[in-house]
């Protein structure tokens, strides 16, 4: 285990299949429906694809410089390279694009409605003790890279 224990911070992945789900459950239990679109489909596959090109990046870049992908452990370097020059979160962006991929898919206002609640459910939740730890390991080198770097973009 790391630093911190695995019982502060909800599993993301967890996150945003239970906002998915519940936007699932709207739609269905309360139809609120987008406005019609033929690129509705297509714009799915295009979130989804560029939110696994994204997220494939950030693990690759992670794995190559020998730090953790897991959201528990304990990080050994700062990076700021790949992804992470233009995003501090780029795996919980490209979950995001995911989640409008579902969001699209399932034709419904419901899971954009949502989604303000999951970005500031993920910020206190996940983003913000995880923050907490980088300054703590990292210091001035994040405070540095936080000023350079968006959370999101």
């Amino acid at each position: 285990m790391s630093t911190r224990t695995a019982g502060l911070i909800p599993p993301p992945p967890l996150v945003y299949l239970v906002f998915m789900g519940g936007a699932w459950g709207l739609a269905n239990s309360l139809p609120l429906d987008l406005p019609e679109h033929t690129l509705a489909n297509l714009g799915g596959w295009v979130l989804l694809l560029v939110g696994i090109v994204l997220m494939a990046w950030a693990a690759l870049t992670m794995h190559r410089h020998r730090t953790t992908i897991n959201p528990y452990g304990t990080p050994s370097r700062l990076l700021q390279s790949g992804p992470f020059r233009y995003s501090r979160n780029p795996i919980y962006l490209a979950d995001i694009l995911i989640y409008g991929a579902v969001g699209l898919w399932l034709d419904s206002l419901w899971p954009w409605l949502l989604l303000p609640i999951l970005i500031i459910v993920m910020q206190r939740t996940v983003i913000q003790p995880e923050e907490r730890l980088l300054m703590r390991l990292f210091g001035d080198d994040y405070r540095d890279y936080r000023v350079r770097v968006r959370r999101w973009l």
